[in-house]
């Protein structure tokens, strides 16, 4: 059934990048996933495909789309097997690089925005720290100013894309004494003295994407680099958020959806008793209650995404889209394995890598905690 969220020019786009996904990137997926990343290559070609600016203005080297060009980007990369991948060109697209359009000067636009729409640059974001994911407000990440530079110390840890970034859009606090009020961003270039990848991390999912620590020790970084207005870091971080989890959510349902298809083909396939699986009532039902789910948290994701891209800042609805989108997608990845059984928890078949990923997303962006905080505090419960 056709949705009024989506035009032809959406379905085209999403016919283009599905046989890029296709011919481009599923064939390598399994290599890039034990190799522990995938070939930087991917977000030049990317960019040479308009596929890393699609909402972004043709000015700055974009497609000018609107928002549901990102969605359709995020639920057709979920195919190509290898939700890493499309994590780190989520980072790229939705995350590090909006708040450079948002806030940032014409400068800044040039030298990182245009780059990073063409592939040429490869974006991080720095929020997390050893001591403050959740809490933002508590990075001890500092920024000191001194003449046409800032002076920067501290680390931050599970950064995606932080092993090759070539730069990373940064959070640290300018005034500490000043609370949220004394947070600032600024644009860190790869090679700048004092800033140097601590490690590359090794976790559960989402293989071939590079997740690193980042460290800071008088990284001086000039006064230009600045992104926004100094102390209005948070402000602006938290406007960033909303993105970032709103097409986290979109993602995670896109990879759920995969799981599902998977566990279909699966059920329909495997028999056990004289006939396939899918023809008990019970896997039957395991399937169609996987679908409505999925169907139900799509419709609220869209939902919300159409307010936001006419300007809206709907952050109770973005939380409880990225709640229910994280829950959804893990429970729908979780019955995939269980219906494939054994076969569920070898490599060799998917659902057992979609099921390790997308437990990510009760995590990033906004742990599912924090999102029951945000819609509590909405709904006036510690008033």
């Amino acid at each position: 059934m056709a949705l009024p969220y989506f035009t032809e020019e959406h379905e085209a786009l999403r016919r283009t990048i599905r046989r890029f996904v296709e011919k481009e990137l599923q064939p390598h997926a399994d290599r890039w996933e034990e190799d522990g990343e995938f070939p930087s290559q991917v977000f030049r070609r990317m960019g040479e495909l308009g596929f890393l600016g699609l909402r972004y203005p043709e000015e700055y080297g974009g497609q000018g789309g609107d928002y549901f060009t990102a969605i359709v980007l995020a639920e057709e990369l979920a195919r190509c097997r290898a939700p890493g991948l499309m994590l780190a060109v989520e980072v790229q697209t939705e995350m590090a690089t909006p708040p450079i359009l948002q806030f940032g000067t014409e400068d800044q636009k040039r030298r990182f925005l245009v780059p990073a729409i063409r592939g040429e640059k490869i974006a991080c974001l720095g929020i997390t720290e050893p001591d403050a994911g959740s809490d933002v407000a508590s990075i001890r990440t500092t920024a000191r100013r001194e003449g046409n530079s800032y002076v920067i110390n501290g680390t931050k840890i599970f950064i995606t894309n932080g092993v090759r970034a070539d730069f990373v859009t940064l959070v640290a606090k300018t005034d500490p004494a000043r609370g949220t009020r004394g947070v600032s961003l600024f644009l860190v270039e790869k090679g700048t003295p004092g800033f140097t990848v601590g490690r590359k991390l090794k976790k559960l999912g989402n293989l071939s994407s590079d997740t690193a620590e980042l460290v800071f020790e008088n990284c001086r970084v000039p006064a230009e680099n600045l992104l926004g207005t100094e102390g209005e870091g948070f402000r602006h971080i938290m406007w960033e958020l909303q993105g970032e989890r709103l097409i986290g959510a979109a993602g995670a349902l896109a990879v759920a959806q995969c799981a599902l298809e998977e566990a279909v083909a699966y059920a329909k396939q495997r028999v056990q008793f004289g006939r396939p699986i899918a023809r008990f009532q019970v896997i039957a039902h395991y399937l169609a209650q996987c679908a409505a789910e999925l169907e139900a948290a799509r419709q609220l994701v869209y939902a919300t995404a159409w307010r936001f891209a006419r300007g809206e800042y709907p952050v109770r609805e973005i939380s409880m889209a990225k709640l229910i989108a994280a829950q959804v997608a893990h429970r729908v990845a979780d019955y995939a394995v269980q219906i494939h059984g054994g076969y569920g928890y070898m490599k060799e078949y998917i659902v057992e890598r979609y099921w390790r990923d997308t437990r990510l997303y009760r995590i990033g962006g906004g742990t599912d905690e924090i999102m029951r905080e945000i819609i509590a505090k909405d709904m006036g419960l510690y008033e």
